[in-house]
């Protein structure tokens, strides 16, 4: 994301003397841009999975579940977000989709001040409480 502010140059504003208001300073809001790495808003992103999923009734990330996992795109002022989930089986799928797309969105905005016209939500794996695990061996 970058943002610049300031009316007139690209500097900001500019007051020829010491008098006025600002004492002929350039306020810290009137010059400068910021920049988030996508990294940072999939951060965001990843931590807003994870707490909409810990707020649900099913309660957060399953047993033997990788937490989510996010990947942005930063383009101006938006932000393009891919959340990969592990949810437990059997359980209200879009129901916690719909969740994690809703609070992600609202949390990134929020935080990074980008606007978020997307959110995509991509479930990797469902996990039975009956499926025995990871370590389960196969028996010949």
């Amino acid at each position: 994301m970058t943002a610049s502010r300031g009316p007139g140059a690209p500097g900001g504003r500019q007051d020829g003397g010491a008098g006025g208001e600002g004492g002929g300073r350039v306020g810290a809001a009137d010059r400068g841009a910021t920049t988030l790495a996508d990294r940072v808003v999939a951060k965001i992103a990843a931590q807003a999975a994870r707490e909409a999923l810990d707020g649900l009734p099913e309660g957060g990330v399953p047993q033997g579940g990788k937490p989510p996992h996010a990947s942005v795109v930063v383009h101006r002022d938006s932000a393009r977000v891919r959340i990969s989930l592990e949810l437990g089986y059997p359980s209200d799928l879009g129901a916690q989709c719909g969740a994690v797309r809703h609070h992600v969105g609202r949390r990134v905005e929020t935080l990074a001040g980008l606007r978020v016209p997307e959110v995509a939500i991509r479930v990797e794996r469902l996990h039975s409480p009956h499926g025995g695990g990871r370590d389960r061996r196969r028996v010949r």
